[in-house]
């Protein structure tokens, strides 16, 4: 097999983050070649993800959600808050091209992670801001985290069954999506540097990118004051039969989101009449007389198991299965185009974590385990000058912390 590309090599990376949207976006440069360190406190363990259970790897300062976000990355253990350890920060800044941290809106200033405070070590460094409610303004100073954005942005109205709770999404995508954004314009930003010779800040924040994600419903309320609402069976607000459909054994989504879907699936259904029907003679009547399409779609599909109309049905319109997560993650298809990869951990030697999502050349990308708290402080400080001797000093005060 050859050598698999990794175009972001030779790029290095300084972290300061911990939880989702940060990790999460730096995992991405990791994996595409750039040397991401992991700017850890000392005094507070690090990252705070790498206590959180309930599956640890050998002691309680790594764990399994640790390292689903963090392959890749290197770590060094360093007390930004002292005077000595803002002097480690300059000598790395020199030679990195980027910081990138998603504390709260109010601390990169006084941990000196800002492009005012880092312009005379490097004019050309990237600083790269993932707060909940961004910079300068009046909600700087408030935590804030993926649920949160989910309720306040409008998600949560969006989600569920209209009859019931508000209901936010399984997963925390909103800070993946953010640490993504950020990523993308902190590359963006240091191409830029390249050209100019002067980096910038840059900010990215929970809110705004949760606001950002509602999309065609937002440009729909702003300019004609329509207001989506949550679908029966997770269906398309304007697009019929775009939902969940009963069959023997369980759920299929169905998916037409062209006229030619709907007569494809007619015509297998064996259902004519349903294309005679004026209530669904087009997308628009389909979509007024949904509750009626839906049953009409139950009772036939409900006579077949949900494999036998993928079989009918998968090479003619989309559709899927719904399966829970086992199903998911056990299924052919993930083996078949290899989404899960085995990343040892002196921990667990069979550890796997999802494989990156990208190919370059129709290769993943290679995962490494990140390092234990502070192992790669020593190596990284030797690298930009430090005797052993001035870093056992520095060790001995707390500014650092030497990981084995």
């Amino acid at each position: 097999m050859n050598q698999v590309l990794r175009p972001l090599e030779g790029l290095r990376i300084l972290a300061c983050e911990s939880f989702g949207a940060g990790p999460y976006g730096s995992m991405f440069l990791a994996d595409l070649g750039a040397e991401v360190i992991k700017l850890e406190d000392p005094s507070t363990g690090g990252d705070a993800s790498r206590g959180v259970g309930p599956h640890y790897l050998g002691e309680r300062d790594d764990s399994q959600y640790f390292q689903t976000f963090n392959r890749n990355k290197r770590s060094i253990a360093l007390d930004l808050k002292s005077g000595e350890g803002q002097e480690v920060l300059h000598s790395l800044a020199r030679t990195s091209q980027a910081v990138m941290n998603n504390l709260r809106g109010d601390l990169p200033d006084k941990l000196g992670l800002t492009y005012p405070k880092l312009a005379r070590i490097n004019p050309r460094i990237v600083c790269a801001h993932l707060s909940a409610y961004g910079r300068n303004n009046s909600r700087e100073a408030r935590p804030g985290y993926d649920y949160l954005m989910q309720a306040e942005a409008g998600y949560m109205a969006l989600t569920g069954e209209p009859d019931g709770p508000p209901t936010r999404m399984g997963l925390s995508i909103i800070d993946f999506l953010t640490g993504l954004t950020g990523g993308l314009a902190l590359l963006a930003a240091i191409r830029g540097a390249e050209r100019s010779g002067r980096g910038c800040d840059i900010d990215a924040c929970l809110f705004d990118v949760a606001l950002h994600q509602l999309s065609y419903p937002a440009t729909w309320y702003l300019n004609e004051g329509t207001v989506t609402t949550r679908m029966p069976r997770s269906a398309h607000p304007s697009l019929a039969p775009v939902q969940l459909v009963r069959t023997a054994d369980g759920w299929i989504m169905v998916m037409c989101m062209k006229d030619r879907f709907w007569e494809r699936l007619i015509e297998t259904l064996g259902c004519p009449e349903l294309g005679r029907d004026p209530r669904y003679a087009t997308m628009t009547a389909r979509r007024q007389n949904i509750a009626a399409l839906t049953s009409e779609l139950d009772e036939v599909m409900s006579r077949s198991t949900t494999a036998d109309w993928l079989a009918r049905l998968g090479t003619l319109l989309p559709v899927a299965p719904v399966l829970d997560m086992p199903q998911a993650l056990d299924s052919q298809w993930v083996r078949d185009v290899g989404m899960v990869e085995n990343v040892p951990h002196p921990a667990r030697a069979d550890l796997r974590l999802l494989a990156n999502p990208l190919r370059f050349d129709g290769q993943r990308l290679p995962g490494k385990a990140c390092q234990a708290l502070g192992a790669d402080t020593a190596s990284l400080l030797r690298e930009i000058g430090y005797s052993d001797e001035r870093i056992s000093k520095l060790a001995a005060a707390g500014v650092v912390k030497v990981g084995s």
